[in-house]
């Protein structure tokens, strides 16, 4: 969700009971990070969902790279504010799980395969988001049954399951396939609280899976992204199979120009499949709710035939 979550869609997650996250470099500073910390903080405080339960807790996506030149100040912050949940994406160092863990905050980590999901483990990491094939943004290329049962195999703690994740059937899904929760962004960047461009919202809507491109042409990392907007910037069928970055100019560090290039660049998963619409943030999780509910009492009706 780089550059499409912030405050706004965060909070109204957590107020309907879905842990909400941001990515720390969609603020432009360290300092306007800890500001959106605050913002969040404040919003969420004393709040009770009308089931009575508090809000969900919030969380961080955090690059762990050598290129992000804010990596240990951010991390400063989190800690300051004891952010509850801190996703780490490029790198799992166990300098910085200790760190999350010194205040009681949680630690999941993104992972394409089973050697990088053995290097977060021995980090000391919580759960590992298993980011599958079709997934939006940085992806892997896994089928999601093998991923899920070859992590199990020896990772006993939470597993989260990414990719092509866009309704409440799909939760359940995941569910059945054997993770222990369900992890979403594309579907997240077709609601109203969304940073998105109207017209990347719109062409999320009219896209199929054939317009979901898997490159490493933009970042230098293979992520999918939506075809149009590939045409669009001039990037052609022979620059996508390239795995060198665009040149967006020596004076510009790595930060910025991901950002540059993310900005006019759209990613998104293989979901848009099941995406027609931009609604509310609180009507999405409702119906999200009602049809995992559904699916589940599906799958009940069918185990009585058996």
């Amino acid at each position: 969700m780089f550059l499409i979550s912030g405050p706004d869609l965060v909070v109204e997650c957590c107020k309907n009971g879905v842990v909400g996250t941001f990515p720390a470099l969609n603020q432009r500073s360290t300092e306007g990070f800890e500001k959106w910390l605050i913002e969040i903080e404040n919003k969420l405080t004393g709040f009770t969902q009308p089931n009575g339960k508090p809000a969900a807790p919030y969380g961080v996506n955090l690059i762990v790279h050598r290129s992000n030149p804010r990596l240990y100040a951010d991390v400063e912050m989190i800690v300051k504010h004891k952010v509850p949940v801190v996703i780490t994406s490029l790198g799992a160092v166990s300098d910085i799980v200790d760190a999350v863990h010194s205040y009681g905050g949680l630690v999941f980590h993104d992972v394409i395969n089973r050697r990088h999901a053995e290097k977060a483990a021995e980090a000391g990491v919580d759960g590992l988001i298993l980011v599958c094939a079709g997934a939006g943004g940085h992806a892997g290329t896994l089928h999601p049954m093998a991923f899920v049962n070859e992590i199990r195999s020896f990772f006993n703690k939470t597993i989260l399951l990414s990719g092509c994740i866009s309704t409440g059937r799909d939760i359940a899904s995941a569910l059945q396939i054997g993770a222990d929760l369900a992890y979403m962004g594309t579907r997240f960047i077709n609601t109203t609280e969304s940073k998105a461009d109207a017209a990347y919202q719109e062409m999320i809507i009219e896209s199929e899976t054939a317009d979901i491109v898997y490159t490493a042409a933009v970042s230098g990392v293979n992520a999918n992204f939506l075809k149009p907007s590939l045409e669009s910037a001039g990037l052609t069928p022979e620059l996508w199979s390239k795995a060198g970055k665009i040149d967006f100019g020596k004076e510009l560090d790595a930060a910025q120009a991901e950002a540059k290039a993310w900005k006019t660049i759209w990613s998104a998963g293989q979901g848009v499949t099941s995406i027609h619409d931009v609604q509310s943030t609180q009507n999405l999780i409702d119906n999200l709710k009602q049809e995992f509910r559904s699916a589940i009492e599906e799958q009940y009706q069918l185990l009585q035939k058996y």
